[in-house]
């Protein structure tokens, strides 16, 4: 008998699971992020970024006009960080929400996520600083994270504004790792919102089986950027490589967590939320039905994706003015 490759077969049967659970919408935006970044190619870290930052331009969707942005440096040991500050025009700002972009640790930085940080800004009225935190492998951890901490450390140290931290992905664990670092710190964080966050979970469990070969984000895709991101000398207990193996969950700012249904990482948000309820802390864990990893990319041609992000700019509202305190 002749066997079938997978170039060979239907395109619902290469599909899966997902053919008939995600729209026809999502699928038009897979395609295309697809079409630029396959999933199967294998490039340097230099060329996957060109691709990806070429991909990040075609998908950007421009500012809304009342935003302002300006770009300047944190300074930081031996280098300086270079952030984005976004600011609604002749507005002052209730609250910041400090951002870190997604991209494995390895992909991103100020202009990827660009247009979603002035989207936030526009929807919030805070201001939005996105940093621009170094990555792997050329800068092994803890460098991703003492950079996404020294950011959060300026500026609360520089503004008096509360702050939101925020952060998709990558950025997620980031935000979550500043969360639990700076909880003690004079002026610490009023709320953290985590967007289909990694977090360091159980990979034999849960949404790791179930949507181990999702759409957009596989669980061999996890494991490759976790081994990037790592040193030989790596332990999988550290909080701020893992937030998720903390110790102590107390103490951390109201925290909302929205993942995606059809992503290996899902598991993690309810793992988190768990976490901190059971320290005594306020959580809420949203599961966006029939959604993928990356969903955020999606916001203006998938309406489910961009209904997501409308609770998604609501939550770092309602969490910025303090209503959930």
């Amino acid at each position: 008998m002749a066997m079938v490759s997978d170039a060979d077969k239907p395109e619902t049967a290469k599909r899966g699971q997902y053919a008939t659970l995600l729209d026809p919408a999502l699928w038009a935006h897979i395609d295309r992020v697809n079409a630029w970044y396959p999933p199967d190619m294998d490039l340097p870290v230099d060329k996957q970024r060109a691709v990806y930052d070429a991909m990040c331009r075609a998908f950007h969707a421009g500012y809304p006009a009342v935003v302002e942005t300006s770009d300047g440096t944190v300074a930081a040991s031996g280098h300086a960080i270079p952030i984005r500050r976004y600011q609604l025009a002749g507005k002052a700002p209730q609250a910041m929400v400090v951002y870190y972009h997604g991209g494995g640790f390895v992909l991103g930085g100020l202009d990827s996520h660009d247009d979603i940080c002035a989207e936030i800004c526009a929807g919030t009225g805070f201001a939005v600083l996105s940093a621009d935190y170094r990555l792997a492998p050329e800068h092994l951890h803890p460098a991703a994270f003492d950079d996404a901490l020294a950011v959060f450390e300026w500026a609360a140290s520089t503004s008096g504004l509360p702050i939101v931290l925020c952060g998709e992905s990558a950025g997620g664990n980031l935000a979550a790792g500043v969360a639990h670092a700076a909880r003690r710190h004079p002026r610490p964080a009023i709320g953290q919102v985590l967007i289909y966050p990694e977090l360091g979970g159980d990979k034999s469990a849960g949404s790791y089986v179930e949507h181990a070969e999702a759409p957009l984000l596989t669980l061999s895709d996890i494991e490759f950027y976790r081994q990037v991101r790592s040193g030989k000398a790596q332990s999988p207990d550290d909080p701020t490589f893992s937030p998720l193996r903390d110790t102590d969950f107390s103490g951390l700012p109201p925290t909302v967590i929205v993942s995606a249904q059809c992503d290996p990482l899902s598991s993690d948000g309810e793992a988190y939320r768990d976490r901190i309820l059971a320290a005594g802390g306020r959580a809420w864990w949203y599961e966006e039905p029939r959604l993928v990893h990356s969903f955020l990319r999606a916001r203006k041609t998938v309406p489910r994706a961009g209904e997501a992000f409308t609770r998604i700019v609501a939550a770092i509202a309602t969490l910025g003015k303090g209503d959930w305190l």
